[in-house]
């Protein structure tokens, strides 16, 4: 069976490395590092097919460390402490060029799996560098955390994926075989994603559809290419961001068949039902927010219920809040106040706090007025009273405004009777 594109265009260098420029680029935080072959502990910390592998077989190759590596997924504490035995063998008690262990989906080991890591890591018997889809803050434990650096890298700019699909057809042995002309690459890269491997290997299922040498590449043959061949399509298995992408936007548009549906998706594929549980808070304050405030509450009681039972009893847990969540009025409100609001900040800087809002825990700021003019609302009919709570410059200033359910009427006729200012 040939070794698919993806594999072997693996960039062996970091002169054939396209993109994470911040991070290896002359200027970049690991660029120095790197040459000099004085690696810290890293995570690498982006979504699929930007190159995280890859980094880490390039550091080994041009530190000239031994390379281990394990996948999360199948790999147990005795994996890894076999691993670790056979590093200080190969000599990581003796030199600087301690060995290099990689560890893919590192956010899937569970607590007592990387636990079995921090011994090794403290004491310098292997470099660790992790790749994780997840944020390490979540999903890493802070013991193991504390010990590594972690960089983000970013999913691949247009450019950067046509310089890719360029150098394929330039590079590789079997594509030079065929007179390819590149006429379109819009459909490539929208089902790639960004996701450099998926472009590849997409790139690789049309080329090996024509039986003829000379091959035309347009949007509309890559689209009835690749939809004919759904199976071949995603070689990788690597539909996470585009099925959870259906699963939320099915939950705000309000149809809990589609959401049940992506979410067996999820599940039948194996997804981690805590990134499952995380997504549908995320829903609960982003999509319905204040027009049932109920489903935020829901929705953290089914990550800690899920989490508690795990599979596969988890599944019901999460299928009742996912068509709790779909089933529920809409609002994204919260969600564009605070996006307003963050704006409004970036536009006017650090506008300074009124005077009489600003706390004075001592003797000299209550001389300088701080507190001066506040007016306690619980000590006012309603507990209520007009006063000023922007900076000047912004005052008036409307961030919140009520979405059109029965709930957030209420709160915007309330808002009205209270607030001349604000226009509600």
């Amino acid at each position: 069976m040939n070794t698919p594109l993806a594999e072997r265009l693996r960039p062996k260098n970091l002169d054939d490395y396209l993109s994470q420029q911040h991070l290896v680029g002359e200027k970049g935080a690991l660029h120095q590092q790197i040459q000099r072959g004085v690696i810290p502990s890293l995570i690498f910390w982006g979504p699929p097919g930007v190159g995280k592998t890859t980094l880490a077989n390039i550091i080994a190759e041009t530190s000239e460390r031994p390379f281990y590596s394990l996948s999360a997924i199948n790999s147990g504490v005795k994996d890894v402490r076999e691993v670790i035995d056979r590093a200080k063998r190969d000599g990581g008690l003796f030199t600087a060029k301690n060995p290099i262990l990689f560890i893919d989906e590192i956010h899937r080991f569970s607590k007592s799996q990387q636990d079995s890591l921090l011994g090794a890591v403290e004491k310098g018997w292997v470099t660790l560098i992790g790749a994780t889809t997840e944020n390490p803050s979540f999903e890493v434990i802070p013991a193991l955390l504390s010990r590594c650096q972690v960089y983000t890298l970013n999913s691949f700019k247009k450019s950067e994926l046509e310089d890719l699909l360029k150098r394929a057809i330039r590079e590789d042995k079997l594509l030079q075989t065929k007179k390819i002309d590149l006429k379109e690459t819009d459909a490539l890269l929208r089902l790639s994603g960004g996701d450099a491997r998926k472009l590849l290997n997409t790139f690789e299922l049309v080329i090996s559809s024509f039986h003829e040498n000379t091959i035309e590449i347009t949007n509309e043959v890559v689209t009835q290419l690749v939809q004919q061949n759904p199976a071949r399509y995603d070689k990788t298995g690597e539909q996470h961001y585009d099925i959870i992408s259906a699963f939320i936007k099915s939950i705000r548009g309000s149809d809990p068949n589609g959401a049940v549906y992506w979410l067996a998706r999820m599940i039948e594929g194996g997804e981690d039902l805590k990134f499952i549980a995380r997504r549908l808070i995320i829903s609960a304050s982003e999509d319905i927010g204040l027009a049932n405030p109920t489903a935020l509450v829901m929705a953290t009681n089914a990550f800690t219920a899920a989490t508690t039972v795990g599979y596969p009893e988890a599944r019901i847990i999460l299928s009742q809040c996912t068509i709790y969540l779909a089933t529920s009025p809409k609002s994204n409100a919260s969600y564009m106040a605070i996006n307003k609001a963050q704006q409004l900040v970036k536009q006017t800087g650090d506008l300074s706090v009124p005077l009489h809002l600003r706390n004075a825990p001592t003797k000299f700021m209550k001389e300088l007025g701080y507190g001066d003019q506040y007016k306690y609302a619980h000590d006012f009919p309603g507990h209520f009273i007009e006063q000023e709570f922007l900076p000047t410059e912004i005052t008036g200033t409307k961030l919140y405004d009520p979405a059109e359910n029965p709930k957030e009427k209420g709160l915007r006729t309330w808002l009205q009777r209270l607030w001349k200012k604000y226009n509600y």
